[in-house]
């Protein structure tokens, strides 16, 4: 696990810019990351996803998936659904998780990585071309990595071919009516390639749309920018450059207090792939556990038991607030 506490000195702490604890005002988003595993390494990835990946304990297993979807069924507070990763798509038991919170009418969400439509496994000739038809027959809202429309940017965020791979994805995804049909939506992710906080949104959504109908004939819905958060192979790579203290710097001036209302762990409960409980996708990176419930599993809860209550913070919750802010759905204000 990496340090949670950021060494910036004569900085103010992420807590002291809070004009009063972070509370969890309501729950109705279960966020599950399914697994660590991955077709790409990416420079930002917050989990450190890899094709490596593959050990049981990185990946929910069906007696761990059987008991979160019993729990979530089980909570009628429970309408959103947000299957994350690694690439949910390979973790075997994702397909009968998503078509049993389908049929219960809860919304169900999934984190895409586009080029692994195309990818035909490693060590393995696991075939993923199932994913865009399986996606339109379920509805499932769409929520696909694109972190530029620049090729150069892509491949050397993402690694050598990324960029076209992603490209041949998401035309995979509009064949069957994704960014078409009113019914199927996608929405792409911006992650800046340095160490840099997002462009104004509905601006760079602009540019996306009209280089990416121009250039490919690609169209989408929204666009969602998402600040790199200063953890796990990020944080690694800003010290080995001499710009993690800068980075900092550059989210802790910029924090903005409205965008405190917006943020995703105010209604939202991360959980990983062994089931224990976290505030958000960044604290489970980090092994930072809900207050007080360090080491419990999802299905040992109730949702009274997770709503209102303090949630964890640290240093790297400055990503989260600075600027525009940045969530699991983009910029909050």
């Amino acid at each position: 696990m990496m340090p949670v506490a950021l060494p910036i000195a004569n900085r103010p702490t992420f807590e002291a810019r809070l004009p009063e604890a972070l509370r969890r005002l309501s729950l109705s988003t279960l966020q599950i990351n399914i697994g660590r595993v991955c077709n790409l390494a990416c420079q930002h990835c917050h989990v450190e996803s890899s094709p490596a990946r593959t050990a049981p304990h990185e990946n929910m297993s069906e007696a761990t998936a059987r008991r979160t979807v019993d729990w979530a069924l089980a909570q009628k507070e429970i309408r959103t659904i947000d299957f994350t990763g690694g690439s949910p798509e390979m973790n075997p038991n994702y397909r009968w998780m998503v078509e049993a919170f389908v049929a219960s009418g809860r919304r169900v969400m999934t984190r895409c990585n586009p080029t692994l439509i195309e990818y035909r496994g490693w060590k393995t000739p696991e075939d993923y071309s199932w994913i865009p038809s399986f996606y339109a027959a379920h509805r499932l809202e769409v929520v696909a990595s694109m972190p530029c429309y620049l090729e150069q940017n892509v491949d050397e965020q993402r690694g050598r071919g990324a960029y076209q791979a992603s490209v041949r994805g998401l035309l995979a995804l509009n064949e069957v009516g994704y960014g078409r049909d009113p019914e199927l939506l996608l929405n792409l992710v911006y992650n800046p390639v340095g160490p840099s906080l997002p462009p104004e949104q509905k601006a760079l959504e602009a540019d996306y749309k009209r280089e990416l109908a121009a250039r490919f004939g690609i169209v989408f819905n929204d666009l969602w920018t998402l600040t790199n958060m200063p953890i796990q192979r990020w944080r690694r790579d800003l010290e080995r450059s001499g710009a993690l203290e800068g980075y900092m710097s550059k989210l802790i001036d910029a924090f903005n207090a409205e965008t405190l209302a917006g943020l995703m762990c105010r209604h939202l409960i991360s959980i990983g792939p062994d089931g224990r409980v976290y505030d958000c996708d960044f604290n489970q990176a980090l092994d930072l556990p809900v207050p007080r419930l360090r080491d419990r599993f999802l299905w040992e809860l109730g949702v009274k038991d997770l709503a209102n209550r303090e949630i964890a913070t640290a240093d790297h919750c400055y990503g989260c607030t600075a600027g525009a802010g940045s969530s699991c759905g983009g910029a909050l204000v």
